[in-house]
């Protein structure tokens, strides 16, 4: 008997997840297109404007559906190295973001509180698409973030998403899966409910 069956707690969610999801926007996968996303349009440009509106739209990926596993090996504000490939066997929720964006202040408790909630089971990793360390550190005290984000103002790891699946607003939040795929895309800022199911999925699912 697998874990679903045995914990009402993930059926509950499931159930919620589904009915939430109806209403949401699909939006394709980045491999579906070969238009590129507006997101990595700006990050080509250099206008360092980096923000489109979101509207909280979630998309699930199926397991035949999803990409390789995402590459990311670069250090954070605080000089900690950041590998990917090393997190395989969780999942890892990856979090677009930069200080002035309103939605992302929006968000900010409801990433905390889950990162809190999910501990060493899920690292939480942001990357911030627009500050220097001053601003970027300014706000995780600011939400008390615990977990520490990546630079990404030269647009590098915004570019080499247009891969795997197009991030389209600032902010977006990936799930990825135990394998590092991306199975879930959030546009916009988190609904914190639909989050936390989207991660419970992702640590209980089949591969």
């Amino acid at each position: 008997m697998n874990e679903s069956s045995q914990n009402p707690r993930f059926l509950n969610r499931r159930t919620m997840l589904r009915s939430m999801l109806v209403a949401a926007v699909a939006v394709p996968l980045a491999a579906c297109t070969v238009t590129e996303d507006p997101l990595a349009k700006q990050a080509r440009s250099g206008d360092n404007k980096n923000y489109i509106a979101g509207d909280g739209a979630v998309e699930e990926y199926a397991v035949e559906k999803r990409t390789e596993p995402i590459e990311i090996n670069s250090k954070t504000y605080q000089g900690t190295t950041v590998d990917l490939s090393a997190m395989r066997g969780k999942p890892v929720v990856l979090n677009f973001w930069y200080a002035a964006c309103a939605p992302c202040r929006i968000e900010a408790p409801h990433l905390k509180e889950l990162s809190e909630e999910f501990g060493d089971k899920v690292p939480f990793i942001g990357v911030n698409v627009r500050d220097e360390a001053e601003a970027s550190q300014a706000f995780e005290r600011t939400f008390e973030i615990p977990y520490e984000s990546i630079q990404d103002t030269d647009g590098q790891i915004q570019l080499a998403m247009t891969k795997y699946v197009p991030l389209q607003a600032v902010p977006s939040t990936l799930v990825l899966d135990r394998k590092g795929r991306v199975r879930a895309r959030v546009i916009g800022a988190v609904d914190p409910k639909i989050l936390e199911t989207l991660i419970d999925t992702a640590l209980t699912e089949e591969l």
